[in-house]
């Protein structure tokens, strides 16, 4: 059995953050994801939204890896997630479905408002890895908590993107929206102004 943890924070606020893993993915800097589906979403009666997606993945694994746990192209992952938006954490747990019976991937995310700094997001990220009945199994664990380390960098950088392009988003939809304003007032006037010198009003 591997364990890994990491923690991270990142300079933006809770609602900021938790916005940006809804549209994580896909995005160019995280690929390992390449498509999430969600098979059930609810909110319970203390207003917390629990929402269960089936990941697909692809592991990046060695061929002579995959020789060992099985040829599949693509790897799927069932995640459930809960958002407490009066307590301000997002908690995501998953594990994997494909190779269960040889591995097994544990995950555990925790987005919460910092304690220190409320403008802040404070990480708390950890995974189990165990692999049984198979060859080198110490190895791979080995291997296979490397590479969730590689894609928890590309993760973060990931939900980095997408911040950006959801303030690019925003800031368009403001000058969209004054450039709409402006051009409605410009409009009112002229035929206000056309009513005015045909003594109409």
């Amino acid at each position: 059995m591997k364990i890994w943890t990491s923690e991270h924070t990142f300079e933006h606020s809770w609602d900021t953050i938790v916005q940006a893993a809804w549209k994580k993915y896909p995005n160019p800097l995280n690929p390992a994801v390449i498509g999430t589906d969600v098979l059930d979403r609810k909110v319970d009666n203390k207003g917390v939204l629990k929402t269960h997606r089936l990941m697909t993945t692809q592991w990046g694994l060695p061929n002579w890896a995959k020789k060992i746990l099985g040829q599949d192209e693509n790897a799927y992952g069932s995640e459930h997630s809960e958002v407490d938006p009066k307590a301000k954490t997002m908690t995501l747990k998953s594990k994997n479905l494909t190779w269960c019976n040889l591995v097994t991937i544990d995950e555990k995310l925790v987005y919460a408002t910092h304690p220190e700094d409320s403008s802040k997001t404070h990480l708390k990220q950890e995974a189990v890895v165990n692999i049984k009945g198979v060859p080198l199994s110490s190895y791979l664990e080995n291997m296979i908590t490397q590479n969730i380390n590689n894609n928890a960098q590309k993760g973060r950088e990931g939900l980095e993107w997408v911040v950006r392009k959801i303030k690019v988003e925003a800031e368009t939809l403001q000058t969209e929206a004054a450039t709409f304003t402006k051009d409605t007032f410009h409009t009112i006037h002229k035929v206000e102004s056309l009513f005015n010198r045909d003594g109409s009003l």
